[in-house]
């Protein structure tokens, strides 16, 4: 356990107060303790304390009356009740005013100790996550982490904890969820701080040229190099390579790609000599690589290689308590750029925002905030401001559900089927592969599909 972490013991009853105090004292804990609730609020604020537990029945103020004036003074510390039996149910209204839990008397030890490990380990999670935070977002000059989610705080927290090794990562998510963003939030947080981030666009690279852009060239080692050329790997010599859409590298490049990992060497194009290099790699996909590995596309040795840790980071859709909170961030950005004071928006407007799906995640909610910025004749956003599709999804859902609760099953399933399919390549500018993913099928089965319905016009 750790000594520094301070518990401060309330109780009137000194047989109890000894006995939890030996006991913690025992685990490695510090403890403070107080005869009393006046007592005890007196030692909260003139001591540094990390976990308070109070009885709820004492004669001077109660633990109701602890909890709140505690809660005045530092919300953000754990307490914990101790209460008889008969006064459960005031425990548990309790909770809602911020105490942690609460334990029936006689208290099990081995549970009070439960919950302060859970307590201290959720409270070192949260200053972790607080500085890697400020680290990384006093940095960041093209965005900023921003979340409430469970999900997005344990990625920022992964991300702090692995940020200073020198294991190479895999960013999977869909296209728009922040896959860069993290890749730059690990680099920041790492000792090669300081030294460069470097990107390489997998998907927007002509096949003919991927050699050329990792590892460089010669003068002359093909028509039209004109001069020495370093590529990424050189460019990042000290710092972060971040491949980002990796799946999209040519199976003949990832075995040269595979040994440059395998042994920290690249050679240029038209060069025999051998660079040793040190670089940390970080690499992001929105494809399915194993199921590319079975169809051929991608190589298993190289998934072993970037994948020593994976972070999965969850479309907006599953992380919808983050949508208000960005709508706010993106309305002050854009504000700022445009010389505009848009500051709120309407809780219509905001409704229809939580019932979309984005398709095109944090990036399609930024371009869709953005415009209504710029388009608002007000100082807030409302519905006529939203892009169509949004505005749209309510009455055409609604539409779709009246359609769809009489009729043939299989027409009206193959229906859907086809509008789904129609809308993922819409979204991906026809990529049968991103496509898939989407829709979380096989790119196989999507191509039976589309020669079963035909390809959209």
């Amino acid at each position: 356990m750790d000594k520094n972490y301070t518990i401060l013991i309330i109780d009137d009853e000194k047989t109890q107060r000894e006995s939890l105090q030996g006991f913690l004292d025992k685990q490695g804990f510090t403890t403070i303790t107080a005869e009393n609730g006046i007592q005890g609020v007196e030692k909260f604020r003139n001591n540094p304390v990390d976990f308070v537990l109070s009885d709820f029945k004492m004669p001077d103020l109660t633990g109701e009356e602890v909890l709140e004036q505690i809660k005045e003074i530092n919300p953000l510390t754990p307490f914990v009740l101790a209460t008889a039996y008969g006064t459960i149910q005031k425990a548990v209204s309790l909770m809602q005013k911020g105490a942690l839990t609460y334990l029936t008397k006689p208290i099990d030890l081995l549970e009070l100790l439960n919950i302060i490990k859970n307590a201290q380990e959720n409270q070192y999670r949260v200053r972790e996550n607080e500085i890697i935070r400020k680290k990384i977002n006093s940095n960041l000059n093209s965005g900023l982490i921003i979340s409430n989610s469970l999900e997005m705080e344990e990625i920022l927290n992964t991300s702090g904890r692995i940020a200073k090794s020198k294991a190479s990562i895999l960013v999977r998510g869909e296209s728009g969820t922040g896959k860069e963003l993290i890749a730059r939030a690990i680099h920041l947080a790492s000792d090669r701080a300081d030294k460069p981030f470097i990107v390489v666009n997998c998907a927007a690279l002509p096949e003919t040229l991927f050699e050329s852009e990792l590892f460089g060239h010669e003068k002359g080692a093909f028509t039209g190099a004109a001069n020495t050329r370093i590529g990424k790997f050189e460019e990042a010599t000290g710092g972060t390579l971040f491949i980002d859409e990796i799946g999209d590298i040519p199976l003949p490049v990832q075995v040269k790609l595979l040994r440059s990992l395998q042994f920290g060497e690249i050679q240029r194009l038209g060069s025999n000599k051998i660079l040793k290099l040190d670089v940390r790699i970080v690499s992001a996909t929105n494809r399915n690589l194993e199921e590319m590995i079975s169809n051929g596309d991608f190589r298993e040795d190289l998934l072993y290689r970037i994948n020593v840790i994976s972070l999965e980071l969850p479309p907006l859709r599953k992380r919808k308590i983050d949508i208000p909170i960005l709508v706010q961030h993106f309305a002050e950005k854009y504000s700022e750029i445009n010389g505009k004071n848009v500051n709120n928006i309407t809780n219509e407007a905001l409704d229809l925002l939580m019932k979309y799906n984005f398709p095109g995640n944090i990036r399609e909610l930024e371009n869709m905030i953005q415009r209504s910025v710029v388009l608002t004749r007000d100082n807030y956003i409302k519905i006529e401001d939203l892009p169509r599709e949004v505005v749209m999804n309510k009455s055409t859902a609604a539409k779709e559900h009246l359609e769809d609760e009489i009729g043939d099953l299989n027409e009206k399933v193959e229906n859907l089927e086809k509008r789904m399919i129609y809308k993922a390549l819409e979204e991906t500018n026809q990529n049968q592969s991103k496509a898939a993913d989407l829709l979380n099928i096989s790119e196989r089965t999507l191509r039976y599909k589309l020669s079963k319905y035909g390809k959209p016009n």
